[in-house]
């Protein structure tokens, strides 16, 4: 361990720490019902949103970035209109508060046994042993066909209900409600009562979200920005060729080109400023790209929508600084990575910030596996190395930026005591400062920060995965994907030129549209995703381009009905996140 004192600094010198926690889920509505087909919005809401507000709270001299996908914004508040008006539009909310279980149909008795023991179960179900018995009794009865659907009780019904949501609550919540100690206490037997107070409950969480991280971004603690809104790699919407930039040899779809594609991104970049202004008063400063996805024409579109930074991850810099070398090796990563670059000739100059791969995935694949106590001091550690190996008088500034949400379900506690260590180690450092990236550009724009501002001449196209595209086009499955996109894009065009469409027609099937766009189909197609997973979203993708032309009044192409990808492999994190490097 590096000890404090022996880190030799200046008295003006800081090591500038932007902590960017991205929040992200995809659309889960059916567009044609309202009806959410996947719980996990609001079960990342109860959970996590609300523990990593709580930790900023507790921190108050702590500082970071937040970033809020838009998409994700508009499910929270349906829920909060949902539980405000008493129509659930969520499955296993539906199930929760309804008072008879033992008249559960076998569909609905199979969607909770399904749905209720998805959880990490080493730190989500084996520590209670009331809902380890549950699922006991559950793999018991596997293999009995209808009778393990119909001979499990209603009472058993309420019981994993109930447990389901009492492990995907927030640790804070935990720690300091009532409702959810007492039921935890009693274990089994839940009675309706008790079930309709958790279902309150989840409502008040959910609809406190947003007023409190806009109560410390007001306070100027958090600064919250935003994402294309529904989160497409924006990069290949404007040119699929974009993968070949990082990928020469990446197969491409049969389609040469998405259709409309510009008018598609700034129609994204525009809906994400607005509702981003609507929800939090203000338009944000800058934008952490879908994924990170970046290309000189995507930085272009951000700056003409008002963003004054962005970010991406540390090969997409490393790509550029190698192109402009005519790809000789870089030097170390502490000569180039710690500082915002812009691009030469542009006319609105957007700052780019790189992400520390290394660190962020430390938080991310490694830290989980530590004690809290042990990984804050970890961490600070590093950053303090950072720091001692810094040139000159310049202040180093270090982006660590990922999922804000799927990490910390593999951490003892949600994370609790790394988080609350991490915080609070710096908060009270003598030369770490916590800031954000506004914070950084203002600095630097007003002279009054030691930052340094870099050069790029190039812009090798890329995301924070691996630098490349790969992650999201390149595979037969993956291009499938975006034929079928295409095809259907290009059917959106015709009817909607064609005048055929009243104006709530119009809205609903763009909408559709917007949301086929979205990244996460992409991310899941794969062999090396879980079978499971990829079932999930592929059946899910389908039926949303399958909505899309009901929406325009055209029969559904049969291809549909068939299966683009099939997983098998087993991904570190389920798969919501990857290493940076492919490691």
């Amino acid at each position: 361990m590096l000890h404090r004192n022996n880190v030799k600094k200046t008295s003006e010198k800081k090591l500038q720490l932007v902590l960017c926690w991205h929040m992200h889920q995809p659309d889960y509505r059916n567009y044609l019902t309202g009806e959410f087909v996947l719980p996990w919005t609001y079960l990342h809401a109860m959970k996590d949103y609300t523990d990593m507000a709580y930790h900023l709270e507790k921190h108050p001299k702590a500082k970071a970035v937040v970033n809020f996908v838009p998409i994700l914004v508009e499910q929270l508040l349906d829920y909060e209109q949902q539980f405000k008006s008493g129509r659930v539009k969520d499955g296993l909310l539906k199930m929760l508060c309804l008072e008879r279980l033992d008249d559960l149909n076998d569909q609905d008795r199979l969607h909770i046994l399904d749905s209720c023991f998805k959880s990490n179960h080493t730190k989500m179900l084996q520590p209670y042993r009331a809902y380890q018995h549950l699922f006991d009794l559950q793999k018991m009865m596997e293999g009995r066909g209808r009778e393990s659907v119909t001979y499990l009780s209603g009472q058993y019904m309420a019981d994993l209900l109930v447990w389901y949501h009492l492990v995907w609550m927030g640790e804070s919540v935990r720690r300091e409600n009532e409702v959810i100690a007492r039921l935890m206490t009693k274990g089994s037997q839940f009675t309706f009562d008790e079930r309709m107070e958790l279902f309150k409950l989840i409502g008040e969480l959910i609809a406190g979200v947003i007023p409190r991280y806009k109560a410390l971004s007001d306070r100027g603690q958090v600064e919250i920005s935003t994402t294309p809104y529904n989160h497409p790699i924006l990069p290949l919407l404007l040119d699929f060729n974009s993968a070949r930039e990082s990928e020469p040899n990446a197969p491409l779809p049969q389609a040469s080109y998405y259709p409309g594609g510009l008018r598609r991104a700034q129609s994204h970049l525009a809906k994400a400023v607005e509702s981003h202004q609507r929800h939090f008063g203000v338009k944000p400063n800058g934008m952490w790209p879908s994924e990170g996805s970046l290309s000189r024409p995507t930085l272009k579109l951000l700056g003409e929508h008002g963003c004054k930074w962005t970010a991406t991850g540390q090969a997409v810099l490393a790509h550029s600084l190698q192109r402009e070398m005519n790809g000789n090796s870089l030097p170390d990563k502490s000569s180039y990575l710690y500082k915002p670059y812009v691009m030469e000739d542009m006319a609105k100059p957007v700052y780019c910030f790189f992400r520390d791969d290394q660190l962020s995935d430390r938080i991310g694949f490694e830290y989980a596996k530590w004690k809290g106590d042990d990984a804050a001091a970890d961490m600070v550690h590093h950053l303090e190395e950072i720091y001692r190996h810094s040139h000159g008088e310049h202040d180093p500034v270090v982006s660590v930026i990922l999922d804000g949400e799927n990490a910390w379900e593999y951490f003892p506690y949600n994370g609790y005591y790394f988080l609350s260590e991490l915080y609070a180690k710096l908060e009270k450092h003598p030369f770490i400062q916590t800031t954000t990236f506004d914070e950084c550009v203002k600095g630097i724009e007003s002279k009054k920060s030691t930052a340094e501002t870099g050069k790029l001449k190039q812009l090798v196209s890329g995301s924070w995965v691996y630098g490349t595209f790969s992650t999201w086009i390149g595979s037969s499955d993956k291009n499938r994907g975006w034929d079928l996109l295409c095809e259907a894009k290009r059917s959106y065009d015709i009817v909607t030129n064609s005048g055929r469409l009243n104006a709530e027609e119009l809205r609903l099937a763009t909408e559709q549209l917007a949301d086929c766009e979205g990244s996460d189909w992409f991310w899941w197609f794969g062999d090396y995703n879980s079978a499971q997973s990829v079932s999930s979203f592929d059946l899910l993708f389908r039926q949303n381009l399958a909505n899309l032309y009901r929406l325009l009044k055209l029969p559904a192409p049969v291809d549909l009905q068939h299966v683009i990808s099939v997983g098998g492999g087993d991904p570190a994190a389920g798969g919501t996140m990857r290493r940076s490097d492919g490691a």
